[in-house]
């Protein structure tokens, strides 16, 4: 008998005592797993899942923790050389030994499902819009810079980025400091033109 099981976003066929390298599964070495998403079971008499194959699942015993290896990349460019390189990531992946094909009865088991295991680089990427949402969200003590002629929400997020939280720190600029940041804003001469320091001195009043 032989399953085709789905596991990592891949489809496999195994049978019993088949050596398997999937996407990384959170277990250790030794420890024994299933996977319940079984497609279809082959045999004498063939079952086809819909879409997967109730009751049945595949048992497997982990048996190392391995990265896979590097690969050449190459790269064709039109009406220039071609260029190679080994790629530095490796993908970590789980080594098993496929023990069990159960054509039924897999809920009653008791073996652990197998189960995918979160990479550092996909809890970063889950972070990363709380962080950026945290980030652009103004300080408490930050004063609205909108109010200011000319400035949109893009020009304040720069204007924040360059450190310029305040129209205290607007209204006390001199003329170095407007120089210094015509060239961070990429805005030159805005500054003068708006009359940024003008305003803000009557903001800060208010």
């Amino acid at each position: 008998m032989f399953a085709v099981l789905k596991t990592g976003g891949k489809q496999y066929r195994v049978q019993s005592g088949d050596m398997l390298r999937v996407e990384k599964l959170a277990a250790d070495a030794g420890e024994k797993v299933q996977f319940n998403e079984i497609l279809m079971l082959g045999g004498d008499a063939p079952v086809v899942g819909a879409p997967f194959v109730a009751g049945a699942a595949v048992q497997a015993e982990v048996i190392d923790q391995v990265k896979a290896d590097k690969v050449i990349s190459f790269i064709k460019r039109r009406r220039k050389h071609g260029s190679q390189r080994t790629r530095g990531h490796r993908q970590k992946l789980t080594l098993l030994r496929v023990t069990e094909i159960l054509a039924s009865g897999a809920e009653k088991t008791g073996v652990r499902a197998a189960t995918g295991a979160v990479s550092g680089a996909a809890v970063t990427a889950a972070a990363a819009p709380k962080a950026a949402k945290k980030a652009a969200a103004p300080a408490k003590d930050t004063d609205d810079l909108k109010q200011l002629s000319g400035v949109g929400p893009a020009l304040e997020k720069k204007l924040l980025e360059a450190g310029v939280t305040s129209f205290a720190q607007i209204a006390a600029w001199t003329e170095a400091d407007v120089a210094a940041m015509d060239e961070k804003l990429s805005f030159k001469g805005r500054i003068e033109r708006e009359g940024w320091i003008e305003q803000a001195k009557e903001l800060t009043k208010g």
